[in-house]
């Protein structure tokens, strides 16, 4: 897909990797974008800076939280009446908690609304209308931790697993009705979630920033924008995923032993 005169709407998008794709996204020419988020101003914000920057580029800003089914089939009609049918949907919101088996049922509950079913209900929200059409887009940021595992961080990892399956088991059942779908599966990116909702200190943080390079906001746009032309279901900004996951699923004995002495050795140089 070519973001160029395409409607997009972007949860999460107040700050990180949401408003870097709002940015990117007005800069290749989108026609609208509706942005998201939890954080009313600082997604207003975003959205001010885009109608300034990008005068083409209709945008509207809604203050949503994602993990109410309510709000978000309210946020996808305010979309499509005010721009037009969607046609990329970008489920980017999510929260970490930095817990292990210490996380309480309402932080497996939050992770849960957040990180899964968020997709799901937008997707039951924007799906039929895309087959109706004959097409549409679908881009879940699921992250790296979806993949591999997130060392210090049980809901985020469990989560972001049932992230990406339910983006592949999306990629699988509306593909031949023309809905491609993409997940962004990123290891380290300079944002709120690794530098606040971790906890500054925690484990999980020091892993993050101890097993790949942190990159910004900016270069995962960039790589989502070149994942959506060539159609790829996987988009790994950082390119030492593929890697780790062929070595995963090759010897997962093996996997699995590198990481509890990569973990052990972070924790004891914190």
């Amino acid at each position: 897909m070519q973001v160029d005169g395409k409607v997009a709407l972007i949860t999460g998008a107040g700050n990180g990797i949401g408003a870097a794709l709002a940015h990117r996204f007005a800069t290749e020419g989108a026609a609208g974008l509706l942005l998201a988020d939890l954080d009313g101003d600082a997604v207003q914000r975003v959205a001010d800076g885009i109608a300034a920057g990008s005068p083409g580029t209709r945008v509207l800003a809604r203050q949503v939280d994602v993990a109410d089914r309510s709000q978000i089939e309210r946020m996808v009609a305010t979309a499509t009446d005010e721009l037009g049918p969607i046609d990329l949907l970008c489920s980017n919101a999510g929260i970490g908690t930095g817990l292990g088996l210490d996380a309480d049922e309402d932080a497996w509950a939050r992770s849960w609304d957040i990180n899964v079913l968020a997709h799901v209900h937008a997707a039951r929200a924007v799906i039929p209308g895309m087959v109706e059409r004959g097409g549409g887009y679908v881009l879940a940021t699921c992250s790296a931790a979806g993949l591999l595992s997130m060392v210090g961080d049980a809901p985020y990892s469990v989560t972001k697993h049932a992230a990406v399956a339910f983006a592949e088991w999306l990629a699988i059942t509306y593909g031949p009705q023309g809905i491609r779908v993409s997940a962004l599966c990123p290891q380290g990116v300079n944002t709120n979630l690794l530098n606040e909702g971790l906890g500054e200190g925690a484990l999980a943080t020091r892993i993050v920033r101890s097993a790949a390079e942190v990159i910004e906001p900016e270069q995962v746009a960039e790589s989502v924008v070149v994942g959506l032309a060539d159609e790829r279901f996987l988009i790994l900004p950082h390119a030492d995923v593929h890697d780790h996951l062929r070595r995963k699923a090759d010897d997962p004995d093996r996997w699995i032993g590198a990481l509890q002495r990569f973990a052990a050795a972070v924790e004891g140089a914190g």
